[in-house]
């Protein structure tokens, strides 16, 4: 699928690093530093116009994360089909001691691209008894096989 963008600098395109991966690569479309225990707000320079039905997620990048201590802080952030604004990355810095620097055009999040189907809630006073664990609540099936 064919999804119309604007990027503020060619030097931001965002792509992916090898033919049939999910994730596109965003890049930060300036230079920063993150503290330890600290988040920040990092432009992209990227606007998208998503069909309805559509959304972008915004995810970690599985290297920054193991290396640095670098996530995405609402992972996944959804992009929904109405926004038309930059996408910008929420990073948070979880390494206890090091900052992380990062330089323009470093590749610092990726986005995936998935249809999402129509969904309405149907409120009523009870659900339907489909499962065993019922309303055994939050973490019931434990952590053992």
């Amino acid at each position: 699928m064919r999804i119309p963008a604007t990027i503020t600098q060619p030097h931001l395109r965002p792509d992916k690093a090898h033919p049939g991966d999910a994730g596109i690569d965003l890049r930060a479309a300036e230079a920063g530093v993150l503290e330890p225990g600290r988040r920040a707000l990092i432009p992209t320079g990227l606007k998208l116009a998503l069909p309805h039905g559509w959304e972008a997620q915004v995810r970690p990048r599985s290297g920054l994360a193991l290396h640095h201590g670098i996530t995405v802080l609402n992972s996944p952030g959804t992009i929904d089909a109405g926004y038309h604004g930059e996408i910008c990355v929420i990073a948070i810095n979880l390494d206890p001691e090091t900052p992380w620097a990062w330089e323009e055009g470093d590749r610092i999040a990726q986005l995936v691209i998935k249809q999402v189907p129509h969904s309405v809630l149907d409120i009523g006073d009870a659900l339907p008894d489909r499962t065993s664990r019922g309303v055994n609540g939050f973490g019931s099936t434990g952590v053992s096989a």
